[in-house]
């Protein structure tokens, strides 16, 4: 992988296109946490217009994320991977399709409902085990990548390649990004179960859940748009002669 002239990678053996999948990522948390917002408000509702977002995201992360998850190991230097990007993207992708699913086919309920948010919740709630489940295992990702320092950047990286003599400072980032995630996943089905039963006033939990989703989306969408510069300065810094 290496030769005394830097560091030489095999891009075959290495194929990666997480950045479309932290791109795709934030899309769709800052996406739910919108489609929530007004479903709440009762304004802009646009069933059809959710479901269009959605589907596109879904595909892009269930196509990416199903390659990475099921040809073990995708990246040869890296099989962690499959795990870290690979299944959660996955998953996420998943979900995505069948919220676009669900919204084009009620689309005209949606709409005319009294209220949408409740009616909404009291559906889409009852992914809660799902969603309990990805929360604890991008808490677990993130503690495995703090534990063994992964995601840190080599020296051939532009930018983030700085910090490649304190691989803690990316890891931390990037695990706390991941444990940030499982965070909100976790608080999601009690936000939906409270107004699924017709709660309508808005309380910490709730704001700390919108916070969450369309923070960490911002981030995922800025870092995965960042990611197109730096990965392809590694690979051309990393190219065999």
């Amino acid at each position: 992988m290496s030769q005394d002239s830097g560091l030489i990678i095999d891009w075959v053996s290495m194929p990666t296109y997480n950045t479309i999948m932290a791109l795709a990522t934030g899309a769709v948390l800052m996406s739910l946490a919108k489609i929530g917002q007004q479903l709440f408000r009762k304004q802009h509702i646009n069933p059809l217009g959710w479901s269009l977002n959605l589907g596109v995201l879904g595909i892009l992360l269930f196509t990416t994320g199903l390659h990475m998850t099921l040809t073990w190991p995708l990246a040869k230097y890296f099989p962690f991977d499959n795990i870290v990007f690979g299944e959660p993207t996955l998953a996420l992708g998943v979900i995505a399709l069948g919220l676009s699913f669900y919204f084009y086919k009620t689309r005209n309920q949606i709409a005319s409902a009294v209220k949408p948010f409740q009616d909404v919740a009291q559906v889409v709630w009852h992914i809660k085990y799902l969603l309990y489940g990805l929360g604890l295992a991008l808490i677990a990702i993130g503690i495995a990548g703090v534990t063994y320092q992964l995601f840190a950047a080599p020296p051939e990286e532009p930018i983030t390649g700085m910090f490649a003599d304190y691989p803690m400072v990316e890891a931390t980032f990037i695990s706390l990004l991941w444990a940030l995630t499982g965070v909100a996943s976790i608080l999601m089905p009690s936000v939906l179960k409270y107004f699924a039963t017709g709660n309508t006033a808005m309380t910490s939990k709730v704001k700390i859940s919108y916070s969450l989703l369309y923070g960490l989306g911002i981030v995922f969408l800025l870092f995965g748009a960042f990611n197109y510069f730096t990965h392809i300065g590694l690979i051309v810094n990393t190219m065999p002669n």
